[in-house]
């Protein structure tokens, strides 16, 4: 059991080492040769250039300027400087809703920390609840006592630990109150504000029916002239591209290669070999160059020829499409309404931003999303639950007396008192996060299979997953576990009616390895963020080796991104090991204001100045931060009730009962009340139609002869396509406008079975064509009458609609 010595000698070697990555960063990022790693973002942006130091060859490779290294810790405020608004339009709202997530860690952990130490130490301190306990094999440390474990059984000082309860709730709800308010106003005023983005107009429509005698996209723009006449602009079908798309990387990776060895030629003056076998360890030897240059030739034909077959395949369309309006009005009301009478045809829901979009699942069927998913599920729930034994294993040789079973040979080692106290301070959080160090991309994987088609929705799916396996193993397994191996032998010799007030004895008692962990993860880990030194030595490799180009070098360049898949549910783990453990051990606190105090810090330095954001979702994400929380609220209410049980305060425990159930109803009204602002442009919400119409209105009369059509037309284009698009020639004259007029349908369809039935009543905004009831078997499906205005529209001919005749 680690002591308050053990505690103090790891925070101290976790101090020293994040004061060393501090140190190292300070360095390295004022050398001329590193600005490009630790200030990526600002040459992306194209506002940052080279530093160029005059004189001797050294200083264009290393800072001679003693003064900036006096200053080494001055990026912190330089940090914290930059203000919100001016980060929102340099970052993005999404990186700035993220860094108030650990705002919101310290607007709740602060106040708490000055009640728990102000109220509940002193109460716990000033009992003698352990040194009373009838169970003599209970293990304890200094920790212990100033936890709710010191105080005894039915003793009336419980009450103080209720009342604290009841203001830790209130307070975390009025700050989660006030955060959702001003996230949402945020989020409004962004969406309200933002530039023109493709996605703005644009719906994703899935499960499209086969039709014999019509392709994929000729059916799409019939549906949708027919449905939606006064809206629809234009469409992208979506194509299995997939194969393309890895011949394509594979060149890429040849012509980096190929650069390499160009370099290599110049460098030494001597054609570099290789071996065309299994990883260039065997085969004949032959030119690198000419090989190469081969290779790329060869590639460059599969990739002409798979193109066509992709573009002319009919098997290569994928019953899904991209579908553009011209107004945002437009897109909501397809995006939010059942297009058929089948509602498992023609899904629409609206699209990712272009960059957001993840190519490869578009090319999943959608029948099988469901039986994937399924899969997914079962195999998290056993890699969730299996996980646990190796985890136990670990943590098991972790500690003292799992080291003296395993290696007893160990022993005068681990008897000196440094050694003694890393092990049992330092060493458990290592080993877990060491053991969890892949967990991240197996979730990614996994999401990736479920065949989600953008990369927030496979970060979001992954981030949820991380969440569920951090509460399960790290919270649930490793107090349970470590529970039941710490105390098997009070277990073996006591009655059975003493089980839960050992159990609820114990619970707090894992407050020590949670402290670790938290210091390894938390402080160290943190800490190791900023300093980037697998991004360091990445790009000095590729700089060395393949950079031929200016080109070249900002491809070098790993910006990289916040990683909300893993970087959030970290956080929440915080939250929660932080509201469970607050009323029960207030040590815990501490630690975790200093993780988000620094967390805070660290991540706003690399929004500023390294992360490029992804995709943008205009903080979409809030909604399952708040919940998360929330949850972890529930859960510490109900640890704390279920220890006050075990404390034989059964007469006290009723009144926590309510704390669940206030929550749950605050929960209820912040859904309620905030939430219908993080769907885009929902017909629910009237403010966020309000700005949709707003934005069309205001765009429509600044910018009359804005071309939309040309804007939208290729914004959805399989990026292995953008590249041959670039050098065709601009759209016709017949695109430069809208079509604002009604025009026929052409279709090929031989029989009116399967033909889309329009709606009766039309909820665009402008008055949609009407026919009349008697139509011909080969015409299309009749518009509506009524719009939503209540005002008949103007009828036209019958032959309008009508398929043209047969030749």
């Amino acid at each position: 059991m680690a002591t308050l010595s053990d505690i103090a000698l790891a925070a101290a070697i976790n101090i020293l080492s994040a004061f060393i990555f501090f140190v190292a960063f300070a360095i390295l990022r004022l050398q001329p040769f590193n600005d490009r790693v630790y200030f990526p973002k600002w040459y992306l942006k194209g506002l940052r250039t080279d530093p160029v130091h005059g004189g001797t060859l050294m200083r264009k490779f290393v800072n001679l300027d003693w003064k900036s290294y006096v200053r080494f810790l001055n990026w912190m405020p330089a940090a914290i400087r930059m203000p919100e608004l001016e980060l929102i339009d340099h970052a993005g709202l999404d990186s700035v809703v993220y860094l108030r997530i650990y705002l919101i860690g310290l607007k709740i952990f602060v106040p708490i920390a000055f009640l728990a130490w102000a109220v509940l130490v002193p109460v716990n301190w000033t009992s003698d609840g352990l040194a009373n306990s009838k169970l003599k094999n209970l293990t304890s440390s200094d920790i212990d006592r100033i936890s709710i474990s010191n105080v005894q059984s039915g003793s009336q000082r419980f009450w103080a630990h209720i009342v604290i309860a009841y203001a830790f709730t209130f307070l975390t709800c009025f700050v989660l109150l006030k955060e959702y308010e001003k996230v949402a106003a945020m989020r409004l005023h962004f969406l309200a504000s933002e530039k023109r983005r493709a996605d703005q107009f644009t719906v994703l429509v899935r499960n499209i029916p086969p039709d014999p005698d019509e392709s994929v996209g000729e059916l799409v723009e019939h549906f949708f002239l027919v449905n939606h006449p006064d809206t629809y602009l234009t469409h992208q079908v979506v194509y299995n591209a997939n194969t393309l798309a890895k011949l394509v990387k594979k060149k890429k990776k040849l012509q980096n290669w190929l650069v390499y060895y160009q370099n290599k030629l110049e460098r030494t003056s001597q054609r570099p070999e290789i071996k065309t076998g299994f990883l260039g360890l065997c085969g004949a030897k032959v030119d690198a160059i000419d090989h190469h240059n081969a290779e790329i030739d060869r590639l460059s034909k599969e990739i002409a020829l798979e193109r066509d077959k992709v573009t002319n395949d009919p098997k290569s369309t994928m019953p899904a499409a991209f579908v553009s309006f011209k107004s945002r009005w437009g897109a909501a009301v397809c995006a939010q309404t059942q297009q058929t009478r089948n509602p498992t045809s023609w899904l629409t829901e609206w699209a990712p931003e272009p960059r957001d979009v993840y190519w490869s699942n578009l090319a999943i069927p959608y029948v099988s999303l469901t039986i994937r998913r399924l899969i997914m599920a079962v195999a998290f729930f056993f890699l969730t639950f299996f996980f646990m034994i190796p985890i136990a294993f670990v943590q098991t040789l972790a500690s003292l007396d799992g080291i003296r079973k395993s290696a007893p040979w160990l022993e005068p080692i681990i008897s000196v008192p440094f050694i003694k106290s890393f092990i049992q301070g330092f060493l458990p959080g290592i080993a877990l996060k060491l053991f969890l160090i892949f967990l991240p991309t197996i979730l990614m994987i996994m999401a990736k299979f479920e065949g989600f088609g953008s990369i927030s929705s496979l970060e979001r799916r992954a981030a949820a997953r991380y969440y569920i396996f951090n509460f399960v193993n790290i919270f649930l397994g490793n107090l349970l576990t470590g529970t039941a191996f710490q105390q098997l032998d009070t277990f073996l010799h006591q009655s059975a009616n003493e089980y839960p007030i050992t159990i609820g004895t114990a619970i707090p008692l894992k407050a020590s390895f949670f402290i670790s962990y938290i210091m390894v993860d938390g402080w160290a880990g943190i800490a190791a963020e900023v300093l980037m030194l697998k991004p360091l030595i990445i790009y000095h490799l590729k700089n060395f080796f393949l950079v031929k180009t200016e080109k070249d070098r900002e491809e070098a360049m790993d910006a990289g991104s916040i990683g909300f898949n893993t970087g959030e549910p970290r956080i929440q783990l915080y939250f929660l090991l932080g509201l469970v453990y607050a009323p029960v051990t207030p040590t815990v606190l501490p630690f975790i204001i200093v993780f988000f105090g620094l967390a805070y810090v660290v991540f706003r330095h690399q929004i500023i100045n390294v992360y490029n954001q992804e995709y943008e979702s205009g903080a979409a994400f809030w909604p399952d931060v708040h919940v998360r929380i929330v949850i972890a609220l529930i859960i510490s209410q109900i640890v704390l009730m279920g220890l006050l049980t075990t404390k034989k305060a059964a007469q006290s425990t009723p009144f926590l009962i309510a704390l669940p159930i206030l929550t749950i109803w605050f929960h209820r009204y912040c859904k309620g009340r905030f939430e219908s602002a993080f769907v885009k442009y929902p017909l629910q919400a009237c403010l966020n139609c309000f700005h949709a119409m707003m934005k069309d209105t205001l765009e429509r009369a600044t910018e009359p002869n804005l071309n939309l059509k040309a804007y939208l037309q290729n914004a959805y284009v399989h990026p292995v396509f953008k590249a041959s698009l670039d050098e065709d020639d601009d759209e016709d004259g017949d695109s430069q406008k809208w079509e604002t007029e009604s025009v026929p349908v052409p279709t090929k369809r031989q029989s009116r079975r399967g033909t889309p039935v329009p709606s009766k009543i039309s909820v665009s905004g402008a008055s949609s064509p009407s026919l009349p009831e008697r139509q011909s078997r080969r015409s299309t499906p009749v518009p509506s009458k009524i719009s939503v205005s209540g005002a008949s529209s103007p009828s036209l001919p019958d032959s309008s609609f009508r398929s043209p005749p047969e030749p």
